[in-house]
Formats: structure tokens, sequence, C-alpha cells
């Protein structure tokens, strides 16, 4: 049995209900629960955007199907706080390992997801206490931009050694990103200083691959550096755009295109994932 949230609604036909109370507290309904006692279920629901409301919505609709002896898989293509699995400073959170926990006491049997970040390679893992699907976007992606290109020969670069399991099997090469300290004030940020590369790019057609683009400061400063190296064609990628900062404007200024997977819902969601998620 599937349920659907509203927030999954462009894929798929919404049958659970979320609404917030007069003071903003999440209310969930699952219509005609009583049939779904014992039964295998796979909740799809999106964890961001709006990640802390949407989070608490999905602990509501987990524990609600755990109280009728339902075995739900959690398939959501993003899983937020995914970058702060291990800490740098003392006193800080490991917040992917708690959310992860939470998942499964509320009654995540599995999760179902994709290209989560600190997992690095496709299949089954488990992290905080949480069976997880990783699932990756990489083929659809390449796929994607071998038909703007024509078919034209590829080179497929990943920006960072953490993203190298998206184009390894495509014999790509990674650069080496070397990061900053936290900036002062109430944002948590880390500057990328520099992105560096020792391969030749010189009149390739090169396609810059990563698992999301952010603030976009990695993939910015990656293509810099293979427009430097002389790349004929620049396009960039990702699985899943958050693109802050106006870093999409940023990007499309610099490359020859820019494009992600509808994880996240944003302008340049022009892959389809739900292949993947089935």
């Amino acid at each position: 049995m599937n349920l659907v949230s509203p927030n999954f609604s462009d894929v798929m036909e919404p049958n659970v209900e979320i609404r917030k109370f007069p003071d903003s507290d999440v209310y969930v309904r699952i219509p005609g629960i009583s049939e779904l006692q014992g039964e295998d279920v796979s909740l799809f629901h999106r964890l961001y955007p709006n990640q802390d409301t949407e989070i608490l919505s999905a602990l509501f609709l987990l524990d609600t199907l755990k109280r009728v002896g339902a075995r739900t898989t959690l398939v959501s293509p993003y899983l937020p706080y995914s970058r702060q699995d291990k800490t740098f400073r003392e006193g800080e959170a490991l917040s992917a390992q708690a959310l992860c926990g939470l998942l499964s006491h509320a009654g995540a049997h599995k999760l179902v997801t994709v290209d989560c970040h600190f997992l690095k390679k496709e299949g089954e893992a488990e992290y905080g206490g949480l069976k997880i699907d990783n699932r990756s976007a990489n083929r659809l992606l390449v796929e994607h931009a071998r038909k703007k290109l024509e078919a034209r020969e590829l080179e497929l670069i990943s920006p960072d050694q953490g993203a190298n399991y998206l184009v390894s099997d495509f014999g790509g090469k990674s650069m080496k990103k070397v990061r900053g300290e936290y900036q002062e004030g109430e944002e948590a940020y880390r500057t990328v200083e520099k992105v560096e590369s020792e391969f030749d790019v010189r009149d390739k057609h090169v396609l810059i691959l990563d698992d999301m683009i952010s603030t976009g400061g990695t993939m910015i400063e990656a293509v810099k550096n293979v427009k430097k190296g002389g790349a004929r064609t620049v396009l960039c990628a990702a699985t899943h755009g958050f693109f802050l900062k106006n870093s999409l404007e940023k990007l499309k200024g610099l490359t020859d295109g820019v494009f992600t997977a509808n994880s996240i819902l944003n302008p340049a969601a022009e892959v389809d994932i739900l292949p993947l998620l089935r």
C-alpha cells in the first residue's frame, strides 16, 4: 500500500491529510488506517523544504502507522541534516544520527532515499539505528547531460572526493576541495577556499556532477577551475538543488547549462527520480 503526502503531489496523488491547527501545530490524518493493520506500507513524504515541520509531520505519520502495526518504509528523496554526520568542534550535535534515530523510533522500518550525503555509495546501510536504502540518480543525470550535448563524449568530474562515487562508474575524475573555518554570525557556514584539479580538460565537454548544490560555493569554484583549464563546454548537475544565495543565476552565467533531479523542487529540476523510488 502506498501512502502519499501532499508534498509529493507533483508526481503522485496524495491520500494523506496534513494541515495546521490555528496555533501552527501540525495536524496529520491517514484516512482508512484500519485497513493498514499489519500491512507493508510505503510512505512517500518529502522532508525538505521546511524541513523541521516536514520531519515532525513524518514522525507523526510514522507513529500513527506504528500504532496499527504497519511495517512502514519511508520514501524521502532528500534526507535533511545529512551533512551533519560528524563533528568539527566540541559540543556540536550529530544531527544526522539523531534524525535517523528519531525516524526509526517513530516506526520507519527502512528509509529509501537518493544520494544520501554521508553514505557516499549506493546500496543498503544502517545508520543511527535506521536501515537505509540509498539509491543514486547519477545514471539519470548523466543520460540527461548526454541528450543535451547530443551524445557527444562527456568528461565526468566530481568537485570533491566525497562525490567520487557519482562519476567513478563512468571513468570520471574528482577534484580536491579545500574548506575554510566556520564564519562568524548567525549562519553556520564554512566557505570553500579553493577547488583544485590535476587533469586535462582542454577542448573537452565537461559535466561536473555533485550530490547537492546548496549555496553553490563548491560548484562555482569547480566551474571556474575547468573553464580556466580550457574546457569547451561546461555543464553542472546535482541530485539535490537548493540554489541558495542566488547561486542558480550565478551558475547559469558561468556555464552552458545547469540541471538537477526533482528530489527538491526548483527551477532547474529537469530529471524525474520517480523511477528510482518504485
